[in-house]
């Protein structure tokens, strides 16, 4: 399932705990597709706190507490690490991360905190939600099968990755467009991994970020940007971005695009790629001008000058993932949209 169909089922089961339908959510992915952060990003669309718990690095008496005598009776001191009200708040999410790397005397310990919602005298707070992610066995990470009456307690999701999910995550995180711009010419590239090879550095959407870090750092010294995104990315993948960053020299500038000057398509498509990912950059950063929507309007025109009108309708695309419905009240979307109208493309949530 794409992250951002996850995000509405995550973004459910939180406003259904206080009506009593929350469920335990699982959700499998191979290793850096960005599981933890859809979480985050769960919690921090909701503003609550997020306790996110690593099973794998676990005993279990860290989640069951440690046993101290009370008079005559042995009573369990509750790990501060669990949601409380008054410490953490009245809701939030408890996310169990790598609960498939967990040994399986950890996962014991969890079942009854997952399915009853307690640990002996303990109970979670009634609006917090409990979420858990994990690798696959097939993923050569640590991992354990998950025994029949954990995975009894969970409905579960398979994490899958999405070009335009992350091309509009990445706008949001500032990333550099010029990865942005590769992936959309190589997307195959997003997520390579191949658990057969046992690689060491591989694409992923996690080291993709690693990458967009390793431009900021390195950028001016051309020998050592070429290692670092070999580093990130592994050694195939780090020698194709590093040499179509090389090729952007003859980029159009997009503050001209911008003002409605006069402006030639590049003839090659790598640097179409490029530059269609620059002008929805571009696009992002102007909505907060005064005359944002004059900007925006060029950029419009320009979509429709691409020699394949595909590549316009995924530049406006992404720009319509990013800046939202405004696009539509701008006047030039309408000669826009009939110039392409018999090519446009619909998901199943959103057109364009």
């Amino acid at each position: 399932m794409r992250p951002s169909h996850l995000q509405i089922i995550l973004n459910r089961e939180f406003s259904s705990a206080l009506e009593g339908h929350h469920t335990p959510v699982m959700i499998w992915g191979p290793p850096g597709v960005g599981k933890s952060e859809l979480i985050a990003q769960v919690a921090k669309q909701h503003s609550v706190p997020l306790i996110d718990i690593r099973l794998s690095q676990l005993e279990p008496s860290d989640l069951r507490g440690i046993p101290f005598r009370s008079d005559n009776q042995v009573d369990w001191a509750v790990p501060n690490m669990l949601p409380n009200e008054q410490r953490h708040g009245s809701a939030g999410i408890l996310f169990l991360d790598e609960i498939t790397s967990a040994t399986p005397a950890v996962s014991a310990a969890a079942y009854q905190l997952i399915l009853d919602r307690c640990l002996g005298e303990y109970r979670v707070p009634e609006a917090w939600v409990i979420f858990a992610a994990g690798n696959r066995q097939g993923d050569r990470g640590v991992t354990y099968s998950m025994p029949a009456p954990l995975a009894n307690r969970f409905t579960h999701y398979s994490f899958d990755v999405n070009l335009d999910d992350w091309v509009l995550w990445a706008h949001q995180k500032a990333i550099d467009e010029r990865i942005i711009a590769f992936l959309r010419f190589r997307p195959e590239l997003l997520f390579d991994f191949d658990p057969a090879l046992d690689p060491v550095a591989f694409p992923t959407p996690r080291t993709w970020e690693f990458a967009h870090h390793a431009l900021n750092k390195f950028d001016t010294d051309t020998l050592i940007l070429a290692n670092a995104l070999q580093a990130c990315v592994g050694e195939a993948a780090g020698i194709e971005v590093n040499a179509f960053i090389e090729h952007l020299d003859n980029l159009p500038d997009t503050e001209d695009i911008a003002q409605g000057k006069e402006v030639a398509v590049p003839k090659s498509i790598d640097l179409q790629y490029a530059l269609a990912s620059s002008l929805v950059g571009y696009a992002v950063r102007a909505t907060k001008d005064d005359d944002a929507n004059t900007r925006l309007g060029h950029i419009l025109d320009f979509a429709a000058k691409f020699p394949e009108r595909e590549m316009g309708v995924m530049m406006v695309s992404d720009m319509h993932r990013a800046i939202g419905q405004k696009l539509f009240d701008l006047p030039q979307f309408k000669p826009w949209a009939n110039h392409v109208y018999d090519i446009l493309l619909f998901d199943d949530n959103e057109p364009l």
